[in-house]
Parts: structure tokens; C-alpha cells; sequence
């Protein structure tokens, strides 16, 4: 495997010359077995590839920013006032990003599997690993799968009835992992 000696070189120009081969059999401190985060980041149920093509919609999209940030807002319990003007702004700025980032003229390609998540577009690939998928949620238009870094909405008028009992499977076993993970 390959490992980086420097902290944070990936982003700098020697990153390459910062890579150091190293052998998984002597290294001293190896795991002997894998840590609870990584035997629970991927479910237990049996899932075979999903694919599904995704094309979001302007009004759909405000929706699932808008329930979603209801969420938030009441999870941390802001006020009247603040939180109005908190659930507006951020929904807000995510139909304003949506616009701007052309997503209604995008195609998303999904495909789910024991490995994770893969978005494909036209404009490259996104992989996301279990271990970044904190949790699913579901609401009226779809499910949300809450990212370590921003958030995925899956509408459900893109799934058929297999699809979507094993996305509900999953989001039933993600639901049950214990909070550390």
C-alpha cells in the first residue's frame, strides 16, 4: 500500500515524491481486526447494484432543502425568528446553487452497492464509501442520505418498487448503527 510520510502533501506539488511504499505485513502497528466504524459502515443486507438515473427538478430540490432544514433547525432547537430566517436563507442559497450549477440540465447516474455510492455525470464521478454516509432519511418526496460533507437526495419517482424497499432496507440498517459509527 501506499502511504504519505508528510501531513496534508496531497494537495501540494511534491505530493508524488511524498508517497512511500510500505509493506502491510510488517507494519508494526497493523489492526487484526477492523475497527467497529469499518465492519458497520457497509449494511448487512444483501445488496445487489441499484442503478438509477436521477434528473432534479428546481421545485423538487427546494423541497427536500426546505424539509430538511426544518430538521436541522428544530434538532437544535432555534427560536421563532432566527429560525424562519435561517430555513429561508439556507434554502435559499441551495436553490440559488442549484440554478447556478446548471443540476436540472444534469442527468445523474446512481449506482448503489455493497461498496457504496457512485454518481456519474457528465461532467466525472463521485464516489462515496460507506464510512461517509451518516445516516438516511426519509421524507415525503424521497430519502436523503446525510453525507460527513453535505447531503444526497434521492427522489422516489426515480426508483421502482424493488428499488425502493431495498433503499428502505438500507436506510433502516444505517438507522440502526450505534452513534460512533
Amino acid at each position: 500500500m501506499l502511504w504519505s510520510d508528510r501531513p496534508g502533501s496531497a494537495g501540494s506539488a511534491d505530493a508524488a515524491g511524498a508517497l512511500v511504499q510500505h509493506d502491510d505485513e510488517a507494519a508494526p502497528f497493523a489492526a487484526s481486526e477492523p475497527s467497529s466504524r469499518q465492519a458497520a459502515a457497509s449494511p448487512n443486507i444483501p445488496l445487489c447494484e441499484l442503478h438509477f438515473a436521477v434528473r432534479y427538478r428546481l421545485w423538487e430540490y427546494a423541497a427536500f432543502m426546505w424539509q430538511h432544514g426544518r430538521f436541522l433547525i428544530r434538532r437544535r432547537r432555534v427560536g421563532f425568528p432566527a429560525g424562519w430566517y435561517l430555513l429561508v436563507k439556507s434554502t435559499a442559497v441551495a436553490v440559488l446553487h442549484f440554478i447556478l450549477l446548471g443540476r436540472s440540465r444534469r442527468t445523474y447516474e446512481f449506482t448503489i452497492d455493497e461498496h457504496g455510492i457512485v454518481r456519474n455525470t457528465g461532467t466525472g464521478v463521485t464516489l462515496i464509501d460507506w464510512n461517509d454516509v451518516i445516516t438516511v432519511r426519509s421524507y415525503p418526496r424521497g430519502l436523503m442520505f446525510v453525507l460527513s460533507r453535505g447531503t444526497l437526495p434521492i427522489p422516489f419517482r426515480c426508483l421502482d418498487a424493488s428499488q425502493l424497499a431495498a433503499l428502505r432496507r438500507l436506510a433502516d440498517e444505517r438507522k440502526a448503527l450505534p452513534a460512533d459509527s
